[in-house]
């Protein structure tokens, strides 16, 4: 336990020195008050440091043991004092991790009531991984708030942290039930698929090339082909964990966004009975999983996504992309997620999509980065702020250009905020299933 003078006491004994010079010029003889003034502050700060003096009898913190990124929880806090303390004020505050820093010093008082009391402080945790809470720092003061305590505890409290899945747990589960209730899910097995389903009376609206017109002669009535939606179709979940996709956007790392959306898709996808495999790489194939192919194999999706590490390595798009095509036997969705920052290396890897779009489907997902639109949609105050609006404008001028290159090749892109993006790419997904295109 460390014992130091506040910051009341300081100014307390600061305050001797003008007082001792008012004494002195009004009554010289007592300038030596001044001196019995420090020694009385002095007095009455041991004073306060021996009244203060306390015990911790308990002390207890709880915080879960499990947590996605992204989510902010609660380290609960709480303990209790001999019942003899004659404690002013306290404050509590953790040291934690580099995966839990807040990236501010954070401390918050607790209300004592018979010498026991809670605290809550919030974390949010920005990188997946071990997060630790190691050390409880706690500072009271006595009772004339003269002599401050402070009390260190270790802990070493261990806290998970997985990759975020709330996304699948409320907007997965809440896409489902919404489309049973309207019937969305009974139609996404009919639609402009490739397998043969029945014959239908024609209705306008429908596509015309659908209707089957010697079925119609011998019918003597218009009828038109229905396919079924085709399952079992093959998707790859392709995420870019190089330096790019490791920066942070609105404080979590692009690749944590990224696996977010993954989560959600990969649910659906296996809840619609197609195979899904996960595959990220940087400079080289990282992690890949073998062919899931029902619900049940979620957790399995979830432990790989958490196997992804954040890498200070630029992106081989020529290297990851022409092996993950040598392993696929067979037509696949390849959704990529990635982002665009040099013209050198958005190039190559054209030309190695350009050989996987021979065989397969290929959809690019790129998050919007709403805070490099602000700087360049930002008040040209001085010289610094329009330098950097340039150079922001710049670079989403060169995102444009390559996105509108992917779109003549003929791939589909989306560009959403990282909050819609997990839903965006759900509907085009199911988009691109009822029309067959997978």
């Amino acid at each position: 336990m460390k014992m130091a003078p506040t910051p009341r006491a300081v100014a307390l004994v600061a305050a001797a020195a003008p007082l001792a010079l008012l004494i002195a010029v009004l009554w010289p003889k007592g300038w030596s008050l001044g001196l019995v003034w420090v020694i009385g502050v002095i007095f009455a700060t041991l004073l306060d440091g021996w009244r203060g003096r306390a015990t911790i009898l308990e002390m207890h913190v709880s915080a879960p043991p499990m947590i996605g990124v992204g989510e902010a929880f609660c380290a609960h806090v709480e303990l209790r004092f001999n019942e003899q303390a004659r404690i002013h004020a306290a404050r509590i505050a953790l040291d934690v991790s580099a995966a839990l820093d807040p990236g501010v010093p954070v401390s918050v008082p607790i209300t004592l009531r018979d010498m026991a009391g809670e605290a809550d402080i919030w974390l949010t945790p920005h990188r997946r991984g071990m997060g630790q809470i190691s050390t409880l720092w706690l500072r009271w003061t006595g009772p004339l708030g003269l002599m401050v305590q402070q009390l260190i505890v270790a802990l070493e409290q261990s806290i998970m942290i997985t990759p975020d899945a709330r996304l699948v747990l409320t907007q997965g589960a809440r896409l489902f039930q919404r489309d049973a209730l309207n019937g969305l899910m009974a139609q996404i097995e009919r639609g402009e698929g490739a397998e043969f389903e029945a014959l239908t009376e024609y209705h306008p609206g429908m596509d015309k090339r659908a209707i089957d017109w010697k079925a119609s002669a011998r019918h003597a009535d218009l009828l038109a082909k229905e396919y079924r939606v085709e399952r079992d179709n093959r998707i790859v979940l392709a995420i870019d964990c190089g330096r790019v996709m490791s920066e942070p956007l609105a404080g979590i790392a692009r690749v944590d966004r990224a696996v977010t959306s993954v989560l959600l898709m990969g649910w659906v996808a296996l809840k619609l009975q197609d195979r899904v495999s996960l595959y990220a790489f940087d400079s080289r194939p990282r992690v890949h999983t073998g062919i899931l192919q029902s619900p049940s194999n979620f957790p399995h999706l979830q432990a790989a996504a958490a196997k992804i590490d954040y890498s200070t390595e630029e992106t081989n798009f020529t290297l990851a992309l022409s092996n993950l095509s040598q392993q696929l036997t067979r037509r696949s969705l390849i959704i990529i997620f990635t982002d665009f920052t040099d013209a050198t290396g958005v190039d190559l890897m054209l030309r190695a999509v350009g050989l996987l779009l021979r065989r397969h489907a290929v959809l690019f997902v790129v998050m919007r980065d709403n805070d490099l639109i602000d700087i360049a949609q930002a008040a040209p105050e001085d010289i610094g702020t329009v330098a950097r609006a340039v150079t922001a404008a710049a670079l989403i001028n060169e995102q444009r250009k390559i996105m509108l290159r992917l779109q003549r090749m003929g791939l589909d892109v989306i560009v959403a905020d990282y909050q819609s993006l997990g839903l965006e790419l759900v509907n085009t997904y199911l988009r691109l299933k009822e029309q067959g295109r997978l």
